[in-house]
């Protein structure tokens, strides 16, 4: 499949967008040629040391809208180790992010970061953001395409995406390796990301890393699956006015984003409890205790982290815990908005409930 193609006519098609797409398209492909370009200077001026630092991920993984974002700045901010903000997910080169660089303030100003509305998910070019997205700029692909264009398409497109119909564990594990070895070698630091995808593949990534440690995040389906929808679908018709679309279109649409979701979650349950994961480098964090019991949450992870925090750090995460209690997210979304109740996704994912939220 030419997913290039086949995007420019899904969203022509839906959205009545014709000649802005075809610019997109090219600009997205030129990007692609430098990167390339400049990693493969990187090769001949840069010796990047393959050392075991990077071959040590620590790894977010959770469905959106779970804590995962919340959670790796935090974790990155106290010096835990480091991790890639949005621009340096598209321009991974160590040698072209040295030239990007003073251009940032301009390039925010076409970033697709601007169409993402602050009460859902803050975010900049220069914030932190989950690995995930660079499989989209790199290679065109991944959950994003899927949830982003290639839903709205009249065919159910999900198995092409789904790592049990179509893998592509090798080609991806090997980018995030460069990734993580470029950003890495530049910080001298443990890499801290964030990679919702890997809920669907955590014994593929397991395998290729053995050393990674993972945090997996829960949080109720009630709350974490409109969420997730209510986040996309504010990009979307931020940027194409999803809610200005016929109906059939939306509910198609919404019904195959809320499947993936639900799915991502089900994937993840059936490795667990099939002992395809390593638990033991694998600890489960829920949303809620992580905003009512901050403090005892950190001590979790410092533990299986093996870190040990410094007196600025716990007094910071003490006042975190303060504000923790006391937040109320300003993201607001309903139910019936998506066509969904609450007994609808109590049953679609009963698993959950059974296995981590009783």
């Amino acid at each position: 499949m030419n997913r290039r193609l086949k995007a420019y006519k899904i969203i022509s098609k839906t959205f009545g967008v014709w000649l802005s797409t075809i610019f997109t398209g090219l600009l997205l492909t030129l990007m692609k040629f430098l990167v390339s370009f400049f990693l493969f200077m990187d090769k001949i001026f840069i010796n990047v040391p393959n050392n075991s630092i990077f071959k040590k991920p620590i790894i977010i993984v959770g469905n959106p809208r779970s804590g995962t974002t919340f959670l790796q700045r935090y974790l990155i901010n106290n010096g835990l180790g480091t991790g890639s903000q949005l621009w340096q997910l598209i321009y991974p080169s160590i040698l072209l992010q040295k030239i990007i660089k003073p251009f940032l303030p301009l390039l925010e100003k076409i970033s697709p970061a601007r169409h993402h509305s602050t009460e859902a998910h803050k975010t900049s070019l220069t914030s932190v953001e989950t690995d995930d997205v660079s499989l989209l700029f790199r290679h065109f692909d991944g959950f994003f395409l899927y949830g982003f264009i290639f839903a709205f398409d009249e065919e159910d497109l999900f198995e092409f995406f789904d790592p049990m119909f179509r893998d592509t564990n090798v080609r991806d594990f090997e980018w995030f390796e460069n990734i993580w070895k470029n950003n890495s070698y530049e910080h001298n630091a443990p890499y801290i990301g964030k990679l919702f995808s890997l809920s669907a593949k955590l014994p593929a990534f397991q395998k290729k890393f053995p050393d990674s440690k993972v945090l997996y995040m829960i949080r109720d389906p009630i709350d974490v699956i409109p969420s997730g929808l209510s986040l996309v679908t504010g990009v979307l018709d931020k940027r194409f006015g999803f809610w200005n679309l016929e109906k059939n279109i939306q509910s198609r649409y919404i019904k195959r984003l809320y499947n993936a979701l639900v799915t991502l979650l089900i994937r993840f349950h059936h490795d667990w409890v099939n002992d395809n994961i390593d638990k033991s480098k694998v600890l489960i964090i829920k949303y809620d205790k992580m905003m009512s019991n901050f403090e005892i949450i950190m001590n979790d992870i410092f533990s299986f982290l093996d870190h040990n925090p410094s007196k600025k750090l716990i007094n910071d995460i003490q006042k975190t815990a303060e504000k923790q209690k006391i937040y109320k997210s300003k993201h607001k979304y309903d139910l019936k908005k998506f066509g969904l109740s609450e007994k609808k996704i109590k049953k679609d994912c009963l698993p959950i409930y059974e296995t981590f939220l009783t």
